[in-house]
């Protein structure tokens, strides 16, 4: 069996350098296809690009199951590692993967069901709602197909391998990007699907990804054992482990839909030109939100092993080294955000309603990305602990400060769409503050017992 990284020796520092860059290479392709798509997207009007946003909030519902998966089974294979046992990272690896395919048929059925339903309440016309359930009619066998690709990349990420899944990912971005003008637009062909293209298009990268990733396990023979040691059938007791560090983790993201449904729900009265500008505008910022992203998503895995070899000292420099990294880069995003907003939304956008929008959108929110990045560290060294409920109470936190307010505001004479974005700032400030102060209390008590107790011993295994 391959073996992965002993992340519980050598610079912390490093380690995160080491497994970021790779991750935030794949991301940055990442960016550049959703970029491409929504260049392409935009030239079909306003309710394409309305229709194809709130269509993709769907997609927040499925990042939220795959977050579940995804940290859960990192979590378990990274406390496997630390503790030196081979079967039992094997063991969870064999359930990820059959809870994948589970849990993928899932989404392409209830997708299917509940779309229409969705759209209805949040587009801001017909033909916004029209153009989402064309793009959603291609793009659900993607969602699906993710969980297989998710679940393999987070069985390599708590063995501290980063390279692999960029690799794959970089592939994937690559076709898709090709694919996007091809389809969408029908270069080449003649023949331009419009929405359905984009759809398709990432439907047959995602299936290209879930391949290759296959054939990378099935030659490395990574988390190779035998079917006594790690059985395929159903395994309860690992499901349940699985599902309680994954569960609230995947929370937050059913969170960040229910937010993002609800501004939806709050501009449609401007029209699908607005709701357009905010989709362009919020598709930039989680742009700008990855490389980040991926030093937060590198530290679970470091710290996760360190907490499991007994290391409660190289878990706290784990969070204050990606802290201060993330910290850095949401400062110099904010500050672009601030002093070039148009020079990121015109690529994508003429109307000037939707430029305007975007632009104010990116100007405000930016105020909170620094909080964002200190979130996104939180969460992580939760999901290091095993414990991942804090963070779905402060996620719930911050939709109680944000909505309420968000809701009242609306309804007052005179209401400005920037009005929303103010106090979604603020909710986010409270959201990282309040996280903050749950990490503390989370680290004193474990990381603590951690310090007065002998380091666990490698078994046998």
């Amino acid at each position: 069996m391959t073996t992965g990284l002993d992340l519980t020796q050598g610079s912390i520092s490093g380690h995160l350098v080491r497994m970021a860059i790779p991750m935030a290479l794949g991301m940055i392709f990442q960016t550049l296809y959703v970029l491409v798509d929504l260049y392409f997207v935009a030239q079909l009007g306003d309710a394409a690009i309305a229709g194809v946003s709130a269509a993709g909030n769907v997609q927040f519902i499925v990042m939220a199951l795959t977050q579940v998966l995804g940290v859960g089974t990192t979590v378990l294979i990274a406390h496997a590692a630390g503790r030196k046992d081979r079967v039992d990272g094997a063991r969870a690896f064999r359930q990820s993967l059959l809870l994948s395919g589970i849990t993928g048929v899932f989404v392409l059925v209830a997708g299917g069901v509940l779309a229409p339903m969705y759209l209805r309440g949040v587009a801001a016309d017909a033909e916004t709602v029209r153009n989402g359930l064309i793009y959603l009619k291609w793009f659900l066998p993607a969602l699906a197909l993710q969980f297989a690709l998710i679940s393999m990349g987070a069985a390599l990420r708590g063995a501290g391998i980063a390279k692999p899944t960029m690799i794959i990912q970089m592939v994937t971005v690559l076709l898709n990007a090709i694919l996007a003008p091809v389809l969408i637009a029908g270069w080449g062909t003649g023949r331009p699907m419009g929405i359905a293209g984009a759809g398709l298009a990432s439907t047959i990268a995602v299936a290209v990804g879930v391949i290759a990733a296959a054939a990378y396990f099935v030659r490395t023979g990574f988390f190779a054992a035998t079917a006594e040691e790690a059985p395929y059938r159903p395994d309860p007791a690992v499901w349940r482990k699985l599902l309680r560090i994954g569960v609230p983790a995947g929370g937050e993201f059913g969170l960040m839909f229910v937010s993002m449904a609800i501004i939806y729900g709050i501009i449609g009265g401007f029209g699908a030109a607005a709701q357009a500008g905010f989709g362009v505008g919020s598709r930039i910022m989680q742009s700008l939100f990855l490389p980040v992203m991926a030093i937060a998503i590198s530290a679970a895995p470091i710290a996760g092993q360190n907490v499991a070899a007994g290391r409660p000292d190289r878990a706290r420099e784990t969070f204050w080294a990606a802290a201060r990294l993330c910290s850095a880069l949401m400062a110099l995003m904010t500050l672009f955000a601030h002093w070039r907003p148009a020079v990121l939304v015109q690529p994508f956008a003429s109307d000037p309603v939707v430029v305007e929008v975007a632009v104010d959108f990116l100007r405000t929110i930016s105020w909170n990305f620094v909080a964002s990045g200190l979130v996104f560290t939180c969460s992580s060294m939760f999901q290091a602990m095993g414990n991942t409920i804090p963070s779905v109470v402060s996620s719930a936190v911050r939709l109680t400060v944000f909505a309420i307010p968000a809701f009242w505001v609306s309804r007052l004479p005179g209401f400005q769409l920037h009005w929303v974005w103010r106090v979604s700032v603020v909710a986010t400030t409270v959201h990282a503050l309040f996280a903050l102060w749950l990490l503390r209390r989370e680290a004193a008590r474990r990381l603590s017992a951690l310090a007065a107790g002998p380091a666990p011993q490698p078994s046998a295994a």
